[in-house]
């Protein structure tokens, strides 16, 4: 039985994913390049993302660091004003907390959490956040889950990490931990081989960490 949980977030317990990116393709589009969704989608398993393709057209940093500002603009523009929730997430993690402990470890940066959280019920059913700024390599490295496994004082084989994308994937098997990859439209594509698990929705996780193995 596992007794841990570690969550992703985008994409996982809010429908953000296709926002990043297209606060992404909006910066780049205003300095006249196009994001390659194929190529993003394939950077960003390796934690790279929208500035690999404006680097590989010969932007300069100079720039880069102007429309990543922008960018985080736009994306927080999204957050306020479209509608990013999954439906059953909060009613789930209540019925999942009965069993196990939770926490989110997030490559999102704090600002953005905080404001995808101002009004969401979410944070309530965790032991703890761990967003970009708690830990120095992001996913694929192993740190972000090796982290949260610290802090919950908890052993790999009695956690479970569950993921929506190939970097975190990496990562949580980078850390030796099980993985349940949940559906995602915008992540489908990606390589799932390495996971323990795939689920179409949270609540088939509980069939998962009640398990006697």
């Amino acid at each position: 039985m596992k007794k841990y949980l570690l969550f992703d977030h985008d994409g996982v317990l809010v429908d953000t994913e296709f926002w990043y990116y297209k606060a992404g393709e909006r910066a780049l589009a205003d300095i006249g390049l196009t994001l390659n969704k194929e190529q993003y989608l394939q950077d960003m398993s390796q934690g790279l993302a929208t500035w690999a393709q404006a680097r590989a057209a010969g932007i300069d940093e100079e720039t880069i660091s102007r429309q990543r500002e922008i960018r985080n603009e736009y994306y927080q523009d999204y957050l306020r004003t479209e509608a990013i929730e999954i439906e059953g997430v909060v009613e789930t993690l209540a019925e999942l907390s009965q069993y196990v402990r939770m926490a989110i470890v997030t490559t999102a940066k704090r600002a953005d959490f905080d404001i995808i959280h101002e009004k969401r019920r979410i944070r309530q059913c965790m032991d703890f956040v761990l967003v970009r700024e708690d830990y120095q390599f992001a996913k694929p490295h192993p740190e972000p889950y090796l982290t949260g496994l610290k802090r919950f004082g908890a052993a790999k084989e009695e956690t479970l990490v569950v993921e929506d994308s190939a970097r975190g994937l990496n990562s949580a098997v980078a850390a030796g931990i099980d993985c349940a990859i949940v559906s995602n439209d915008f992540t489908k594509t990606q390589d799932f081989s390495q996971a323990r698990y795939r689920i179409d929705t949270l609540i088939e996780l509980k069939d998962i960490i009640l398990q006697v193995l």
